[in-house]
């Protein structure tokens, strides 16, 4: 079939699927998305090409959507997709940022489609290999909660293994029995060994010891391999024809053969926004030069199993063990001495102190022992591959000795990845942009653990759309990238360029509006006041007495949006007795436990307004009366301490640009958008949604955010 063929029945399949739907009402947006979806994933090239025998270079195509609330994005390219890959014999690829929307593809939106469409399909869930238990660690820490056989014990990180012999006894045993349990119910089939498949999923440090790590893992030659949960999960991949995933798990994974290959599959990249965020958190890197006793264990284990093995290459590891040690103290020692007096001065009840360096330009001092660590962990890198593949060749060849072999990589694989990140983080902190070149972010943190001073360095790209490019784009063939909030102050441009895509001649655009009539379901009011938001103090107090007067008006269910924890704490501390028991208050409760209070609420006639901060502000679905009003307190600008934005916006003013006008205000708009979004829900909902910055109304740069934002009438509101 031609590309026009393929688009148009991947169309009828749309089509047939919304006439099938009990109730559905056609959407002219839905279906002009569908339409942009065929056309773009129809006339993409899939598969391996081979151009040095003639045939002509692969076709790109790539489509950057903005569908607005009520759209329904989902079917417009599920459907599309999914009846082009089966025709095409591929598979469709859908990554997201949030776990809400992946159960609502995996266990409401797939189901209803391979319930309507023709030909039968399979789909699955793709997680991270951490999110399932390791049967081989749960069983060892099932036992006594600590590790039970000699030479396994120092499968802990020393940072466990301090924080074990500090726990009360009480609690260790209440440790033991939780794996326990959990073995148990796992050896009985009652529970899958996912974590979120859990009734109260396992706080961090509790989970840590017993998640399944690739490090450690060797596969298909592991003596549990057979009752491998995270192995099980891959084989559904292996025969689904959709597979969702999240976007850390594609940029964590590429190259890894973890996902379909991205030259032969269909791409569906929902909650796009996120994705340069998401590509700077993936690419940036850190190492501790403080607590370095594990480069000792990692150098004895390395040279214990190499001599086992015979392996040549484990002469130079005491060598550039030490040397990685003294290499670390030093540079302790002079970031000390040149930021030292910076990092003390800080208040250390935000977090750990920081100092950026600026333009990216390390002090001298720093040059040569970053380098020669660069070297050493280069070196001991290539004798723990070296020990490995003699590993894996022993495992192959002697399986009756599988699970001994195991254990021994794993006592590799736990302390690996630091040395990894060491080599990364050295690397990138050496990278000296040329002149005009974007350099790195790089900054250092100082924290007291305990009487322990602890002290990091870190560095980040700060081009997140330069990462994607290089990383992702390179090996993409057909991708749809969809969001109701991708343009910013009413263009695509600023999205483009943080994913990557500006000048891109394989990319179109296409912005679907939202079919709701905003101008009558809706009323913006821009309630002023006094004092300028600058002004931090005097106007979280004129702002909290206008909320307070304003939210004693809820009828129903309502929201706040607070900018920072302070300015939430400021006006939960000034709720008078007879609202306090009317206000939920983000992390008060799980956020399940506090959405299921607020709707049983309002489904009882009372009024109920929650709380809550930035993620709070995006993805959550309240329609109707569940939130008849929203309320942002202020505009929701990033922080300005972020070093990866202060250092971008440095880069910016360098080379004559503005960043407050070019990188600030676009976010702000993304941001705020999203905000703004959690009013209007239905084709039935009417809402009013407060603003109390005057800047949304005062400034240019307001006009520009407004620009960006839903056309909802606008009503203005003098100081009270």
């Amino acid at each position: 079939m031609s590309s026009t063929e393929w688009a148009q029945a991947a169309l009828q399949s749309f089509d047939a699927v919304v006439s099938a739907t009990e109730g559905f009402r056609s959407r002219p947006g839905q279906r002009l998305m569908a339409e942009q979806v065929a056309r773009t994933f129809s006339s993409a090239t899939l598969g391996k090409v081979d151009e040095e025998s003639g045939e002509a270079a692969p076709t790109r195509s790539i489509a950057v959507i903005q569908a607005g609330t009520g759209v329904g994005k989902s079917l417009a390219y599920c459907a599309p997709a999914i009846a082009l890959a089966l025709s095409r014999g591929t598979r469709v690829l859908i990554s997201t940022a949030t776990v809400a929307l992946q159960e609502q593809l995996v266990n409401k939106d797939l189901p209803a489609l391979a319930a309507l469409l023709p030909q039968p399909f399979k789909f699955a869930l793709a997680k991270g290999r951490g999110r399932y238990v390791c049967k081989l660690k749960l069983d060892r820490l099932a036992g006594t909660g600590e590790a039970e056989e000699e030479g396994e014990d120092d499968l802990f990180a020393e940072e466990e293994a301090a924080a074990r012999a500090k726990r009360p006894r009480h609690e260790t045993e209440a440790r033991i029995q939780f794996y326990s349990t959990m073995a148990q119910t796992l050896s009985k089939g009652a529970w899958d060994g996912d974590r979120d498949s859990l009734d109260t999923p396992p706080e961090p440090e509790v989970w840590s010891p017993v998640a399944a790590e690739g490090a450690s893992c060797t596969g298909k030659h592991c003596p549990a391999f057979s009752q491998c949960t995270y192995y099980d999960k891959r084989k559904e991949l292996v025969g689904a024809q959709v597979i969702v995933a999240n976007h850390d798990l594609l940029l964590s994974s590429l190259g890894a053969r973890v996902l379909p290959e991205l030259d032969n599959c269909l791409l569906v990249l929902d909650e796009a926004h996120h994705l340069p965020a998401t590509a700077l958190d993936q690419f940036a890197c850190s190492m501790d030069l403080s607590r370095i006793t594990w480069i000792e264990r990692l150098s004895s284990r390395g040279l214990r199993i190499g001599a086992l093995l015979e392996v040549e290459e484990i002469a130079d590891i005491p060598k550039h063990s030490a040397q990685l040690r003294q290499t670390l103290q030093d540079l302790a020692r002079i970031v000390m001495d040149v930021y030292g007096a910076q990092l003390k001065s800080q208040p250390s009840a935000w977090g750990p102190a920081r100092v950026r360096v600026p333009r990216g330009e390390l002090p001298e001092q720093l040059i040569a022992p970053l380098g020669l660590l660069a070297a050493s962990a280069e070196g001991f890198l290539d004798a723990l591959r070296a020990i490995s593949k003699a590993l894996r060749a022993e495992m192959r060849d002697k399986p009756d000795e599988a699970k001994r072999l195991s254990t021994l990589y794993a006592q590799i694989g736990m302390l690996a990845p630091r040395l990894e990140e060491l080599h990364a983080t050295a690397q990138l902190l050496l990278q000296d942009a040329p002149e005009g070149a974007v350099p790195a972010a790089k900054w250092f943190t100082l924290e007291v653990d305990g009487d322990f001073i602890v002290v990091k360095a870190h560095a980040s790209p700060i081009l997140p759309g330069t990462t994607l490019r290089n990383h992702l784009w390179s090996a993409v063939r057909g991708a749809v990238l969809t969001s109701a909030t991708l343009t910013s102050c009413g263009h695509f441009d600023f999205f483009l360029r943080e994913a990557g895509l500006h000048g891109d001649e394989a990319t179109t655009t296409l912005e679907v509006p939202s079919p709701f009539n905003y101008a009558a379901q809706g009323t913006l009011i821009a309630a002023e006041t006094r004092a300028d938001p600058k002004n931090a103090a005097q106007f979280t107090t004129e702002m909290v007495d206008a909320l307070l007067h304003d939210i004693a008006r809820v009828e129903y269910g309502a929201l706040v949006l607070f900018t920072s924890r302070e300015q939430m704490r400021q006006a939960v501390d000034a709720l008078p007795t007879a609202m306090r028991s009317v206000v939920l208050v983000q992390n008060a409760l799980p956020r399940t436990q506090l959405l299921r209070r607020h709707r049983e609420r309002v489904e009882n006639g009372e009024p109920s307004v929650i709380f809550g901060m930035q993620s709070f502000g995006e993805g959550l679905d309240l329609p109707g009366r569940l939130c008849e009003s929203v309320f942002i307190t202020k505009l929701p600008f990033a922080p300005p301490d972020d070093p990866v934005g202060e250092a971008r916006a440095e880069w910016l003013r360098a080379v004559g640009r503005d960043p407050f006008s070019e990188l600030v205000v676009p976010a702000t708009a993304i941001r705020l958008a999203q905000w703004v979004g959690r009013a209007i829900r239905t084709e039935e909902d009417q809402a009013h949604v407060y603003c109390y910055d005057k800047r949304l109304t005062r400034t240019s740069y307001g006009q520009r955010l407004l620009k960006g934002l839903p056309p909802f009438a606008l009503e203005q509101r003098a100081p009270l």
